[in-house]
């Protein structure tokens, strides 16, 4: 399962992902990772969530990053949800390579029953169509 959160700087997504992490920790058996640039949210997660800081990592374009992410996962089968904030703070990558990553994250999804939440700062507008369907 793939959910974006999308909406301009200051209208609450990253809120919106803080409470949806809170509302995992209390359903979920498994670990829940949560991957920022930055370790501003250290504080407003609970010590059970893994926050991963990519600022000292490559994650030049959405291959690398999902790389990256594959990497994460490999290394702990009990990974049961990911969520990521700002994702073009986190891959300064362009638009036209969004979809092609969702997709790819969707295949992860379905293959390793694994769900993503992810923050994207932009109008619903600016986006690739064939995202839509994941916007929450």
């Amino acid at each position: 399962m793939i959910k974006l959160i999308i909406g301009k700087k200051g209208s609450g997504k990253t809120k919106e992902l803080i409470n949806d992490v809170h509302n995992s920790i209390n359903v979920e058996n498994g670990n829940i990772v949560f991957i920022c640039n930055g370790d501003r949210h250290v504080l407003d997660l609970n010590h059970s969530v893994r926050l991963i800081d990519v600022a000292e990592f490559d994650t030049a374009d959405f291959r690398v990053f999902k790389s990256f992410i594959n990497g994460i996962l490999s290394q702990n089968y009990d990974i049961t949800s990911v969520f990521i904030d700002s994702l073009f703070k986190i891959v300064p990558d362009d638009m036209d390579n969004l979809t092609g990553f969702i997709n790819d994250l969707d295949a992860i999804s379905e293959n390793r029953n694994i769900k993503f939440t992810i923050c994207i700062s932009a109008d619903k507008e600016e986006l690739p169509e064939g995202i839509y369907k994941y916007i929450a």
